[in-house]
């Protein structure tokens, strides 16, 4: 392997601590999921079919900023869905994509609406992740899944793929997960609540807003 900075290093590092923290608590299983993160000459992906729990920093796949592989393993059959979410949000250094058991479950379910798969029933809900789309099915890799999801990656942190999973960014690789923990936990507590729970009232939402300049 060629000669690497200091910063993708720890990089690759960070997202081998990421996985097998989402692997040892399963929000993962076998070798589902993959993560991201963004370079200033590419960008790290994690192999397909590697599990997130047994990840070597040096086997993630680096990839060029013409899309060429440059080492590493096979780079997972998201990315292009992962680069495009890049492209569109300039902000995004770390994407994280599982197929968080509650989060699942949700979409065999029923969300609670479309373009906003959970009510704001927590505060940290709406601070920490905010509003989050569906993405209607479609098989694992489709280009047209990334095309969607880029016309709204700008405006959200993070879209519900039906059957398949969350996907969500940040500022880095350690931010996306704790933003992906949050939201598979609302998951957990609105499915496990009956009757359903309620929404934040608006003046409570409005007072995040002011308060901690929340985005919904």
């Amino acid at each position: 392997m060629a000669s690497i900075s200091a910063n993708e290093s720890s990089i690759r590092d960070e997202i081998c601590t990421i996985g097998q923290s989402l692997y040892e608590r399963r929000y993962t299983v076998g070798s589902a999921g993959n993560i991201s993160a963004r370079l200033e000459d590419g960008w790290l992906i994690t192999p397909t079919d590697a599990c997130l729990g047994r990840l070597d920093p040096h086997d993630i796949a680096k990839v060029d900023l013409q899309g060429n592989h440059v080492s590493g393993g096979r780079p997972s059959k998201t990315l292009a869905l992962h680069r495009r979410i890049y492209e569109n949000n300039k902000e995004a250094r770390g994407i994280v994509h599982t197929h968080s058991t509650h989060l699942v479950a949700l979409t065999l379910a029923g969300v609670w609406r479309n373009d906003d798969i959970l009510p704001p029933i927590t505060p940290y809900y709406v601070m920490k992740v905010g509003h989050v789309p569906l993405v209607r099915y479609r098989r694992p890799g489709d280009p047209a899944v990334a095309e969607e999801v880029a016309k709204i990656a700008s405006k959200v942190r993070a879209v519900l793929l039906e059957r398949l999973g969350p996907v969500v960014w940040g500022k880095s690789v350690s931010q996306a997960s704790y933003a992906l923990e949050e939201l598979e936990e609302t998951a957990d507590l609105y499915l496990s609540t009956m009757p359903r729970p309620e929404p934040l009232p608006e003046s409570a939402i409005e007072e995040l807003r002011t308060t901690f300049s929340a985005r919904w």
